[in-house]
């Protein structure tokens, strides 16, 4: 062979080894645990399921899915009904959490079918029997979802009262082994303060696990850290509502806060 195309072939050979290091650069996550709260998916009211919110979502988690990310889902259920807030109001604290638990099964079902609407498959699954509504949750049965190119949405919280969406996420980020827990929320990240009452509070672009906690930040509870402190998987907490959120954070992007280990 000419010198000349030896070059040409080594140019080649070359620029293909360096696509493929920087493809993987920017593949920050093989898979991830994405949690959506129920108020996100309730759009601007809060209130209720909102169609162009869910098709937003899907559009990005089939790109994501289709680039190679494997994705879980837990949904909250606060656009319907939340626990805490029926016992507040009279509701018995264990059959306010129940309510709260098909509360997320409704939004499980709804956004599964904007998914598949984009031609990624998506299965629902509970944390305790409800077929045929959903599947039963096992791990395996996950796995070979998430491994097949389909998405797995978890609903029902853990199956138990008194605990939160937020620690079913860390639960099943846990179990999946997921690469990292993202919290798509309506504010961009976490702040020393509430900042839609205090337009003063200080945002984090990052946190240790140690100093969320000691602060009592409120933007997940402590069970949440604790268990994802526990087994060194980061939490990133970001706006999910702004178009292209989710993909810059996949593609490596600083969005939000993250909360990592000390």
């Amino acid at each position: 062979m000419p010198r000349k195309d030896i070059f040409y072939v080594a140019i080649i050979i070359i620029n293909g080894y360096f696509r493929s290091i920087k493809e993987f650069i920017i593949m920050k996550f093989k898979r991830i645990l994405l949690k959506l709260s129920g108020e996100s998916m309730g759009g601007s009211d809060g209130v209720g399921l909102d169609a162009n919110v869910l098709r937003a979502y899907a559009e990005e988690i089939a790109k994501a899915v289709k680039s190679g990310i494997q994705i879980g889902i837990v949904v909250g259920g606060g656009n319907i009904f939340r626990g805490v807030a029926g016992a507040k109001a009279g509701f018995d604290r264990v059959k306010g959490d129940q309510m709260g638990m098909l509360a997320t099964v409704i939004n499980g079902l709804g956004l599964a079918m904007f998914i598949r609407d984009k031609w990624v498959n998506a299965e629902v699954f509970t944390a305790l029997p409800m077929e045929p509504f959903a599947r039963y949750y096992a791990k395996e049965r996950v796995m070979e979802v998430l491994e097949s190119g389909g998405v797995a949405i978890f609903t029902g919280g853990t199956g138990n009262p008194y605990f939160t969406t937020d620690s079913a996420a860390s639960l099943r980020a846990c179990e999946i082994e997921a690469d990292a827990l993202l919290k798509g929320t309506r504010v961009d990240g976490i702040y020393d303060s509430d900042p839609e009452k205090n337009p003063n509070a200080k945002k984090y672009t990052s946190l240790t696990f140690s100093k969320a906690m000691a602060e009592n930040l409120k933007i997940m509870d402590q069970t949440a850290f604790a268990m994802c402190r526990e087994n060194n998987i980061p939490i990133v907490v970001f706006d999910v509502n702004t178009p292209g959120n989710l993909s810059k954070l996949l593609e490596g992007e600083e969005i939000g806060t993250i909360v990592k280990e000390d």
